[in-house]
Order: structure tokens, then C-alpha cells, then sequence
């Protein structure tokens, strides 16, 4: 998928939608599942927590004996610190709460939260004068991060439902905009992008970890190498990453993989800024999300 939101060649939009709505059921279908599994305290099978890694369809390998990262990326001291069920739902490539260099004070927004342990991380960074708000479409993944952030005794947290295309929070209110292996998800890149410009105060910071192709794979050979709920047939390249926030408006945008997680798949930190007091978001076009009912799910 590129950054653009357009139906591709001889499909039409109708179809398009279709498709896209199709495909984010069978998104929340997957996560709600394994919130289910890591609110029992299960793991994956192979000795990690359920995480990416585990199985075929995975955020960090199309390698299914590979085993999952998400969680080691986290300090001993971090890990400990947090509920287990917030730890075994990690589900994630990276750490952005180590690259987002929170301060006390801040407002902070993780966009696809799971089950909350970078909202955790992020609300001990912030301290008791910041908030950290996270944000996520799957009652399965609320109700578990819900119920961490109640035994973790964090005051400062609210999990919100909602997509990430449209997020339900006021325009410049968060000093931070921070995700974990979630925007290669989404279905409309830049109304992602567009929507953190625009609840980003002027001059916040985006920080995410996400995983990113090389920009000599084209969208059907990421296809080819794992699906879009494991993240992998989603996911956009370094070019596109960096065209797509430049064109909502960041500044300062750098995309710097990591560790390689597949044939030309990496999994990457993502930095940019939103300018200072005079900037404002570039139109951009796109449609509004479908309208689905309200079943318990989404």
C-alpha cells in the first residue's frame, strides 16, 4: 500500500472500501485475539510472550520459528515495573518510549496502544503534571490495557477507542505523538499522518517505531514476503515514510532501521517535528472512514 489513499488501478472506490473494511475487521479480529490470549497469561508457543515472532503472520519476521522481540526491547528494569499481562501483550518492533525522549510534564498520545505498556512506560516518563492518552480501535486490547493501568496505579492514563485516521482528541493538545509497529496497519497513511500533525502542539514530536521496507521492494513483493496483519504487506518504504510526513507538514522527518526483520523489511525509529507557532497542516485529501456499526468490537 502507498501513502495515498486511492483505489488502485481498475478497482473501483466502492470495491476499495469494501476491501479496506474487510481488512480492518480482520485486523481487530487478530489483536483481539491475542489480547484474550496474553489477558490469560498465555505466551505464543515458543517460549515468548505473544508477541510478534510466533507465527507466521508477525510483526518482527516472516520467519515463523523466528522468536518475538517486541518485549526485550524493554529494560529489565521497565519489564518489571509493569503488569505481566501489559509485558505479554507487547506487541510491538521496537521501544518508542526510548526514542521519544519524554519529559515531565508532557502530554503524550501512542497511537494503537494495545495493551498499554508504552502508555505505562510514557506516564512514568511524564510524571504526575503530564498524561498520557492511548488510543485504539479493539475493546479486547482496551479493556486488558484498562484493567494493567488499574494494577499498575497509573493516575495519569486514559485509553481512548477510536481509529487513528481520526483521532478524537483536540487540535494542538499533545506534546508527543509516539506507536509501535501499528501505522504499517492502518488503511489511510496519510490521514495518520495528517491527524498527528494536527493534535500536535506547534513544535511537538513524533517518535515511532514501525517496520519499514527498502525502497527497492515494490508494495506486491512486500506482499510476497508476509500479510498486512502481520504487518509486513503494509508496510511503507523509506521514501514513502519520509514523502508522507514532509506532505503533512513535519520537518526534521529521519527514518533509521535498526535491525532487519526480513528480506528487505527493517524495522526502523521514526522521528519528526511539527514546526513551530506559524505552520499549519497542507490540505490533504482523503476520505472519511466508513461508518461501522457498533458490535462489541469497533
Amino acid at each position: 500500500m502507498t501513502t495515498t489513499s486511492q483505489p488502485p488501478a481498475g478497482q473501483s472506490e466502492l470495491d476499495s472500501v469494501i476491501e479496506e473494511v474487510a481488512l480492518r475487521e480482520r485486523v481487530r479480529a487478530r489483536y483481539a485475539d491475542l489480547a484474550e490470549l496474553a489477558a490469560a497469561g498465555a505466551t505464543c508457543g515458543c517460549g515468548q510472550p505473544v508477541d510478534c515472532g510466533c507465527g507466521a503472520d508477525c510483526c518482527t519476521s516472516v520467519d515463523e520459528n523466528q522468536p518475538g522481540i517486541s518485549a526485550e526491547l524493554y529494560t529489565a528494569a521497565d519489564r518489571g515495573a509493569l503488569p505481566e499481562t501489559a509485558v505479554l501483550a507487547s506487541l510491538g518492533c521496537g521501544n518508542p518510549t526510548a526514542v521519544a525522549e519524554l519529559r515531565e510534564g508532557e502530554t503524550v498520545l501512542d497511537l494503537g496502544s494495545g495493551g498499554g505498556i508504552d502508555v505505562l512506560l510514557s506516564a512514568r516518563r511524564v510524571g504526575p503534571a503530564g498524561k498520557a492518552y492511548g488510543l485504539d480501535m479493539t475493546e479486547e486490547m482496551l479493556a486488558l490495557a484498562r484493567r494493567n493501568a488499574e494494577e499498575a496505579g497509573a493516575g495519569n492514563v486514559e485509553f481512548l477507542k477510536g481509529h487513528i485516521e481520526q483521532v478524537p482528541l483536540p487540535a494542538e493538545t499533545v506534546d508527543v505523538v509516539i506507536s509501535n509497529c501499528v501505522i504499517n496497519l492502518s488503511i489511510d497513511k496519510p490521514a495518520v499522518f495528517a491527524e498527528t500533525f494536527r493534535v500536535l502542539k506547534p513544535g511537538g514530536r513524533l517518535g515511532v517505531s514501525d517496520i519499514v521496507a527498502e525502497d527497492r521492494l515494490t508494495t506486491s513483493e512486500r506482499a510476497e514476503r508476509g500479510s498486512y496483519v502481520g504487518c509486513i504487506a503494509g508496510a511503507l518504504s523509506r521514501t514513502e515514510y519520509e514523502q508522507g510526513l514532509a506532505t503533512a507538514g513535519f520537518t526534521e522527518v529521519s527514518v533509521t532501521f535498526t535491525h532487519q526483520v526480513g528480506d528487505g523489511l527493517h524495522s526502523a525509529i521514526i522521528k519528526a517535528t511539527r514546526p513551530g507557532d506559524f505552520a499549519t497542516a497542507p490540505t490533504t485529501s482523503r476520505r472519511e472512514l466508513p461508518v461501522v456499526q457498533e458490535s462489541g468490537c469497533c
